[in-house]
């Protein structure tokens, strides 16, 4: 594996010693944005909770530290400076945005958009899902959502996007269920930032995804049940209505 030089660890010291000084720019933006998802009264009755945070510094160097390895390992020159890390690293503030089930996901992307619209935020990435599964890829191509696999059997929608202001920055935001939430809280507890070296925590975490994916699959079915059995009352109430009027 490639050792850093002198110089590559000054420039891992410079990238992160520049995010810690300058990231309240991005902090402030997070919050904003937090804000503007939180009010948005078309988004509201399909989001459960959120959640946010700023990257940790030692966890930003050590993905520095993994992209520069990479670099090296293929002998490409490692592209991240100071001026233009903020952009070139998405996911130094994130927002997660978090629902019941997955057919939410639609009237959430069409918020998403027309909040992004109207505060003229640039999509540079997404949305794009996240998954392993089959069923959930057909589902997030149907309405017209891409997706990428996941050999690590994590799930989630993902966008980037950009505000339109003269200081370039990025943030990162993920939409997933709450059932996905609980797999990424775990996994991200054992393998993130370095993986876990242990053969029975990968099985686990696999079991885990299938489980929470049957979890999530539950879920949208007892939420398609009861839309169905409300159609059922209503399509009932309007016929017990039209007999009245005609008695």
């Amino acid at each position: 594996m490639a050792e850093f030089t002198s110089a590559e660890r000054r420039l891992i010291h410079e990238l992160v010693s520049h995010y810690e000084k300058n990231n309240g720019v991005l902090r402030t933006f997070l919050q904003s944005l937090r804000g503007q998802v939180q009010s948005s009264k078309i988004l509201e009755p399909y989001i459960h909770s959120l959640s946010w945070r700023m990257k940790d510094p030692n966890h930003l160097e050590r993905k520095l530290r993994r992209k520069l390895r990479k670099y090296k390992n293929l002998g490409k020159r490692f592209p991240i400076t100071p001026a233009n890390l903020f952009v070139k690293v998405n996911d130094l503030a994130g927002l997660r945005v978090l629902h019941l089930y997955t057919q939410q996901v639609e009237a959430i992307k069409e918020g998403l958009s027309g909040l992004f619209e109207e505060e003229s935020y640039r999509v540079i990435e997404g949305p794009t899902a996240r998954t392993w599964d089959d069923e959930s890829r057909a589902f997030f191509k149907s309405i017209g959502i891409k997706t990428k696999k996941s050999p690590s059997l994590y799930t989630s929608v993902h966008y980037v996007i950009k505000p339109n202001k003269k200081t370039k920055y990025t943030c990162e935001i993920q939409v997933r269920t709450l059932m996905e939430e609980v797999w990424g809280q775990v996994d991200h507890s054992i393998n993130y930032p370095e993986p876990t070296k242990h053969l029975g925590c990968h099985e686990q975490l696999a079991a885990l995804a299938r489980s929470t994916s049957a979890c999530t699959r539950l879920v949208d079915s007892i939420f398609r049940s009861h839309a169905d059995a409300e159609a059922i009352k209503q399509q009932l109430l309007r016929s017990r209505r039209s007999l009245r009027k005609q008695q």
